[in-house]
C-alpha cells in the first residue's frame, strides 16, 4: 500500500518544501562565501607587513588591520551560515515529524531505504 500524507498537511507541506529549498540555496551560497573567506590570502599580506613592521608603528597597525579584516570576514560568513543552518534544521525537523526526509533537494518518506519513490508535494496523488 503506498504511503500518503494527510490532506490537512498539504498547504503546510508545500510551504515548508519551498522554505527548505530557499534555505538550501541560501546555505549553499553562505557556505561558498565561508570557503572563499577562509581561502582569502589577506593573512599573507598581514604576515608580510608584520615581518617588516619591527621599526614602524604604521606597518604594525596595517598588519593588525589586515588580520582583523581576514578574521572579520570569516566570522561574518560563519555567522551568516550558522543562522541559515538553524532555519534549515527547523524545517528538517518538521519534515521528520511528518515521516519525511530530504536527500539533497529531493523529498522521500523516511522508511524508503532505497530512495526509489520520491515524494512530489505538489501532486494530489500523495495526499489522502
Amino acid at each position: 500500500m503506498p504511503r500518503t500524507i494527510s490532506e490537512q498537511d498539504k498547504f503546510e507541506l508545500q510551504q515548508n518544501f519551498r522554505r527548505y529549498l530557499k534555505y538550501q540555496d541560501q546555505y549553499d551560497s553562505a557556505f561558498n562565501a565561508l570557503k572563499h573567506s577562509r581561502a582569502s590570502r589577506v593573512w599573507l599580506a598581514g604576515l608580510a607587513t608584520l615581518l617588516i613592521s619591527f621599526g614602524s608603528e604604521f606597518f604594525l597597525g596595517a598588519s593588525a588591520a589586515l588580520f582583523g579584516v581576514y578574521f572579520y570576514r570569516i566570522a561574518a560568513a560563519w555567522y551568516s551560515s550558522f543562522q541559515i543552518d538553524e532555519g534549515r534544521e527547523e524545517v528538517l525537523r518538521w519534515f521528520s515529524s511528518k515521516g519525511l526526509k530530504f536527500e539533497g533537494r529531493i523529498l522521500y518518506f523516511r522508511d524508503d531505504q532505497k530512495l526509489e519513490k520520491p515524494v512530489d508535494p505538489f501532486s494530489d496523488e500523495v495526499y489522502a
